[in-house]
């Protein structure tokens, strides 16, 4: 594995957290100096914890999906140049999607 291509990804990864951060906390500190109702501000934070749940689960559900799909190519012995795997792991990212999106409507 090339570790040279993995910093400027990581690099990458952080600038973006650092951008949300920064975002997220003038957002709050605007909203603290404007004194909004404590009801907008309660809804806000609820709907962002509800946000950040599902969004976990989104990514677990995908990745779980992807990881039993890559166990499945090696069991079957696909290379990696056959549209069958190819087919196998977006099929599985599909699903875990459409998965999400299920019970992300049921939980609303």
């Amino acid at each position: 594995m090339d570790f040279a291509l993995l910093v400027p990804i990581a690099a990458m990864l952080a600038i973006v957290m650092a951008i949300k951060i920064i975002v997220d906390s003038r957002l709050r500190r605007r909203l603290a100096e404007t004194n909004a109702s404590e009801d907008l501000i309660k809804s806000m934070l609820v709907a962002d914890e509800q946000a950040r749940r599902l969004s976990a689960l989104k990514w677990g559900l995908v990745l779980t999906l992807m990881g039993l799909a890559f166990g499945l190519i090696s069991a079957l012995g696909l290379e990696s140049d056959n549209p069958g795997t190819w087919g196998l792991l977006i099929g599985t990212a599909g699903v875990g999607m459409l998965a999400y999106h299920f019970i992300a409507s049921r939980s609303r």
